[in-house]
């Protein structure tokens, strides 16, 4: 967990350590506008999750280069004809730059930017890399959790993807996006704490295999946790143990079926519980699930209430990375301000500071995007991004001390968002429409005439 909250400036690829040696060698003052979005959808998705926010923000408050960093940086090879007022420079190394950002639970589209820094060029290289790790894996997991929770159909969905994330780190950011994604809570405790995530937990086959009587097994767990436990029936024979425990007349709050037939088990269950008198008695599923099991359950009219999702969540398998990338805009320098932009084929990007507008329609619901230049004002719409960071301090509402009243308010955000999206993008299947997003005039005349001068520039 060491790394949680770490904020080492070699927390960075070696490349931005170089490009700043050079910009500082040159003398380069300019100030320069990077921006971060995502290139393309991956397969089955038809929006992403903004998240991560939190995290980049405090990453670029705390960044710092300690004298071990230092040092290890002197002893590289690759520096060892750098002029010592790097090191120095690195010694007093701040961001004090500002950010333009995506709340987050809000949802976005390919070309958007979620994310805009402004700062001196050299601070805004070396920060790239831990920028693009942090809100790429939180978007990640968030977009992912949107669509299990969507297939839950409104029904409880709890991240249990701990012990199948990749590290620790890993583990608790990843419950913390799930949970902007709509899950209602997480397996792990340290989430629950750092974060105020409500947690959630049963009981492994374990507690049922140590005990020699399966019967005593549920008794002894209803002793300590009277009124929550939720036991597991799976271990040997659901239908059996399900018999067994009420056969001892006392009531759990939930039993968890982890494997067998799903379907065929928790329609039976819901029955015997329901002869019972034990209307109140909540089914709970895990064992491999994702949106798409999910939601086959409940069209073969599966009896759940709930569901733990693990490994398909915390490591969002179906598409394990986000072409996410972090790139240069404009450029000030000397009072005279210079828009750039890629040209390359499949790679292009847009010049200049830009912000995204959203319209909806008559009743309320999205209808589409403009990715602007920043001093345009489109006339149907509301801004996406939000001044976040002044001066390489927070500002605006990211600038609250209480950071789970925010991961609240992400959650709320994302929930009300994806109501107001068109039914077919909501949904789970690719839609055969994808939702519009559109750039400017203003801006696509500007792209078109850049792109003309550096052809006459290059031209033999």
């Amino acid at each position: 967990m060491t790394t949680i909250g770490a904020a080492s400036g070699l927390l960075t690829d070696l490349y931005e350590l170089t490009m700043a040696a050079g910009y500082l060698r040159k003398h380069m003052p300019a100030v320069a506008t990077f921006e971060l979005f995502v290139r393309k959808l991956p397969p089955a998705r038809n929006y992403l999750v903004a998240a991560g926010l939190e995290q980049a923000l405090d990453f670029l408050e705390r960044v710092r280069f300690s004298e071990q960093d230092i040092a290890y940086l002197r002893g590289l090879a690759t520096f060892r004809h750098v002029d010592t007022r790097f090191f120095d420079y690195l010694r007093e190394f701040r961001f004090r730059g500002e950010v333009w950002a995506m709340p987050e639970g809000t949802i976005f589209f390919p070309g958007e930017p979620v994310l805009r820094v402004t700062a001196p060029i050299a601070e805004a290289q070396i920060v790239e890399t831990a920028l693009l790790s942090t809100v790429h894996f939180q978007t990640l997991i968030a977009s992912k959790a949107a669509r299990v929770t969507k297939a839950a159909e409104g029904r409880m969905v709890i991240e249990f993807g701990s012990r199948r994330a990749h590290g620790t780190e890993a583990s608790v950011l990843g419950a913390r996006a799930a949970f902007i994604g709509g899950c209602a809570g997480t397996s792990n405790a340290y989430a629950g704490q750092r974060f105020g995530i409500p947690v959630h937990g049963t009981q492994a086959h374990s507690w049922i295999m140590a005990h020699e009587d399966e019967a005593e097994a549920f008794g002894e767990f209803l002793e300590v946790f009277p009124e929550e436990a939720t036991l597991l029936v799976d271990t040997y024979d659901a239908r059996a143990a399900l018999e067994k425990i009420i056969g001892r007349g006392k009531k759990p709050a939930g039993i968890r079926l982890d494997s067998g037939d799903l379907l065929a088990d928790s329609r039976w269950a819901r029955v015997r519980l329901d002869e019972a008198g034990w209307n109140g008695v909540k089914i709970f599923a895990s064992g491999d699930l994702d949106e798409g099991r999910i939601a086959e359950l409940l069209r073969g009219g599966a009896r759940i209430d709930g569901f733990g999702v693990g490994t398909a969540l915390s490591t969002s398998s179906d598409a394990p990375h986000l072409s996410v990338i972090y790139k240069l805009a404009e450029v000030a320098e000397g009072g005279e301000s210079r828009m750039t932009a890629k040209y390359s084929e499949h790679k292009k990007t847009y010049p200049g500071r830009k912000q995204v507008w959203r319209a909806r329609d008559a009743r309320g619901r999205y209808r589409g995007d403009t990715i602007a230049l920043e001093e345009e004002r489109v006339s149907e719409g509301e801004p996406l991004l939000e001044l976040v960071m002044r001066e390489g301090k927070r500002a605006g509402p990211a600038a609250s001390r209480d950071s789970q009243a925010r991961l609240r308010e992400a959650q709320e955000r994302f929930h009300k968002q994806r109501e107001r999206l068109p039914e077919a993008v909501s949904g789970l299947e690719p839609a055969e429409e994808a939702y519009p997003v559109l750039y400017s005039e203003r801006l696509e005349r500007l792209s078109e005439e850049m792109r003309q001068s550096l052809v006459r520039a290059t031209a033999p």
